[in-house]
């Protein structure tokens, strides 16, 4: 399963892992759409696979299994990671290869 993680985050320069009833998810996708980047966000209460997936997500280090983000297809982590990198001026820096010119 963290095979397909991998694949679908590299696919997409920024992605997120949600769950549709998940309003921390929401507040994640909002914040990245205000800074500009409109990320790919696949729900996982939606997949098939989902439940494996978050499992899955939660072994690859995620201390929360949704909202997890990747930017760039790598890990960055959960609410208070992206949080704390937006409060510290560096999650624009991540964001931008993936901000139209």
């Amino acid at each position: 399963m963290a095979d397909k993680i991998q694949r679908m985050s590299s696919e997409h320069g920024v992605m997120i892992f949600s769950k549709s009833t998940c309003c921390l998810c929401y507040a994640v996708t909002i914040l990245f759409r205000d800074l500009g980047v409109d990320p790919y966000v696949h729900e996982l209460d939606h997949d098939s696979d989902g439940k494996d997936m978050e499992k899955a997500l939660m072994r690859m280090g995620c201390n929360a299994s949704v909202p997890a983000v990747f930017i760039g297809g790598k890990l960055v982590g959960s609410t208070n990671e992206v949080m704390s990198l937006h409060l510290k001026g560096s999650l624009i820096q991540l964001l931008k290869p993936y901000l139209p010119d």
